[in-house]
């Protein structure tokens, strides 16, 4: 066999095998150099960047507590100015109710909102009633009330309850309702308001008592509270709501006052048992459990302007001392928020139906004993207009008498006046001769000027009660008949365009005192044309006559222009009344009143011997005296 040997090209193969295998490991070797460079630079890279941010943390941490620091500080600050502005009181301000919140509750009657600052009502929604535009009635919106205690610290502070904040709670009382707002100077010493709600009630029962207060309040000052309210316009005719919108006040036992009706008044009262800022149909009322000792009370008339779209009618204020025990607040009051509805407010037995404005003495009697009775009855099962006519002629019936007696006495004056006016001829130089002869003919005869004028003075107490009565019947209210919407309102059948008022009349027409007007005039026509027949001719009469020629246009003038803005119930009755006495008129004198047989009984009267009486005797005397005296002093001068 053959020996291999190793030749030059394999020597030279290995040479070069050898030679790139070295060289292969070279660059490995620089690769995994340079890598491990990169890593090292990158490391380094990360190590910086993670610097930074630790850098970057520590300023944020550092300014977080700086800002902190200031944070405290600030709050610190504040907390001393709290301290010193409200010393004890300071601790109601660190409270989370110190903040404007509102604390709801809702009844049956109404909707209340409470303030936590203030601790007082921000709004009263009566659910039951709208306004003239549909809208809810509000008797408080929108910051038109204030109710504010007044009072001095035993370390010489002087504090309002309106710029501090109570803190709310509300709880159940069987079916009531009570919220508490408290005004802490500790959890267990504070001023409470305390609010106790009743199902379907408008009387809210209120107190304002403190405890644990007697070494931080004054007691040694007087502790005032300060009640107000600006009234909210709830009817079409502002001007006729402002004319019916008053503060009313029982006082001294039960007196009966009230402020200013169109101007701006104020009175200090002593023991005041309630008061009430009345808005025409809807009134706020305070009714204390003991009378006020005395309080000051404010109305000022906000409608400046008729024609404007005004907000408020009236301003009211009330401010008194609150009764303090053994250093501590103990006071019990009812706030009402309603109806002005005589049959509501007689339920509370607090003679609070005295506020309504029934008229003064037997005009009010009336109203109370007879018409709002009468008309509660009627409307119980007749519409509120068709009840309205069935009272008016039920009112004229009864009256009836009073017409028929004032017409017989016109008709033996008219019969008497030949024989009237041949005295006043015949004694034409003799006054007191010819006086003395026409009451000794009147008086034979049973006829007297005197007896038409007194049944006509009988009927303005039933008028002045019903010009009352309807401005002031709540239940007349958004009530409707015929074209009328509502009947505690005016009924207008045309609005003039915007910018259009005739002074005195307003901006619109209504239908009811037209007609009204026109039944006046004929009624007035047919009257005044019957007076002037039986009116004797004598000196200055014809003057007198052309006045009361004028009085037939100027008496449904006035009604046409007054009544434009007043109640359509109202003047539905005087259109009614009217139309009736017309009626009546008529009846009588051509039914009833027969002039010859009149005529037949003046003369058997006149035949008769008649003694006169006291009053005529007395009268005569005086007569003859003055006579006397004339002669006497013409004789003097001669």
């Amino acid at each position: 066999m053959e020996e291999k040997k190793l030749d030059l090209n394999s020597i030279i193969g290995f040479v070069l095998i050898f030679g790139i295998l070295l060289y292969m490991f070279y660059q490995n070797e620089q690769k995994r150099q340079a890598e491990e460079l990169e890593n090292a630079n990158q490391e380094q890279v990360d190590q910086n960047s993670q610097v930074k941010a630790d850098s970057l943390n520590i300023a944020n941490d550092t300014k977080l507590i700086q800002e902190s620091s200031v944070e405290v500080v600030s709050d610190s600050i504040k907390a001393l100015e709290l301290q010193n502005k409200l010393g004890a009181f300071a601790y109601a301000s660190t409270l989370p109710s110190a903040q404007d919140d509102i604390t709801t509750v809702s009844t049956d009657v109404f909707d209340l909102k409470f303030k936590n600052k203030g601790g007082f009502l921000s709004e009263v929604k009566l659910k039951q009633y709208v306004d003239y535009k549909a809208e809810p009635v509000f008797l408080i919106k929108d910051d038109n009330t204030a109710f504010n205690i007044n009072f001095g610290t035993s370390d010489n502070r002087i504090l309002n309850t309106e710029d501090l904040f109570f803190e709310p709670s509300v709880t159940k009382n069987g079916d009531n309702t009570v919220v508490s707002m408290k005004l802490k100077v500790s959890e267990t010493r504070y001023l409470e308001y305390r609010y106790e709600l009743k199902p379907n009630d408008y009387m809210i029962n209120f107190s304002i008592n403190s405890q644990g207060l007697s070494n931080v309040i004054n007691s040694s000052q007087d502790i005032n509270l300060d009640w107000s309210l600006k009234g909210l316009r709830q009817a079409k005719s502002i001007t006729y709501e402002n004319r019916y919108t008053r503060l009313t006040y029982q006082h001294d036992g039960d007196k009966i006052d009230k402020l200013g009706q169109m101007s701006d008044d104020n009175e200090t009262e002593q023991d005041v048992a309630w008061l009430s800022f009345r808005q025409h149909f809807f009134s706020s009322i305070l009714v204390p459990d003991q009378p006020i000792k005395s309080v000051n009370l404010t109305s000022t008339d906000l409608v400046k302007d008729e024609e404007v779209d005004t907000v408020y009618t009236k301003a009211y204020n009330s401010k008194f001392a609150l009764a303090v025990s053994n250093g501590e607040l103990k006071n019990n009051f009812g706030f009402y928020y309603g109806p002005t509805d005589a049959k509501v407010l007689k339920t509370y037995d607090k003679n609070l139906e005295e506020s309504i404005p029934f008229g003064w003495g037997i005009f009010g009697w009336i109203n109370k004993a007879v018409f709002i009775p009468l008309f509660g009855f009627l409307s119980g099962f007749l519409p509120y207009g068709i009840a309205i006519i069935v009272m008016t002629i039920l009112v004229k019936i009864l009256l009836s008498f009073v017409q028929y007696k004032q017409f017989l006495s016109q008709a033996k004056m008219r019969i008497l006046k030949p024989e009237l006016d041949a005295i006043r001829a015949k004694y034409k130089d003799n006054k007191l001769k010819a006086q003395q002869e026409t009451m000794a003919l009147q008086s034979k005869a049973g006829a007297s000027p005197m007896a038409g004028c007194l049944p006509g003075l009988m009927q303005i107490p039933v008028f002045y009660a019903l010009f009352m009565f309807f401005p002031t019947a709540f239940a007349l209210r958004q009530k409707s008949f015929l074209w009328a919407e509502d009947l505690s309102s005016f009924d207008s059948i045309y609005d003039f365009p915007p910018g259009v008022n005739i002074p005195f009349y307003g901006d619109h027409v209504s239908l009811f005192p037209i007609l009204a007007a026109i039944a006046i005039f004929f009624y007035m026509k047919m009257t005044t044309g019957q007076q002037m027949a039986s009116q004797p001719t004598q000196e200055g009469m014809p003057d007198m006559g052309k006045m009361m020629k004028y009085m037939i246009y100027f008496s449904p003038l006035l009604m046409l222009v007054f009544f434009n803005q007043y109640a359509s119930g109202l003047s539905l009755y005087y259109f009614i009344s009217n139309l009736i006495s017309i009626g009546i008129m008529l009846v009588i004198k051509k039914y009833i009143i027969d002039e010859e047989k009149v005529l037949a009984k003046i003369e058997v009267s006149k035949s008769k011997p008649k003694k006169q009486n006291k009053f005529q005797k007395k009268m005569q005397q005086m007569m003859e005296q003055a006579e006397q005296q004339k002669q006497a002093q013409q004789r003097r001068k001669k």
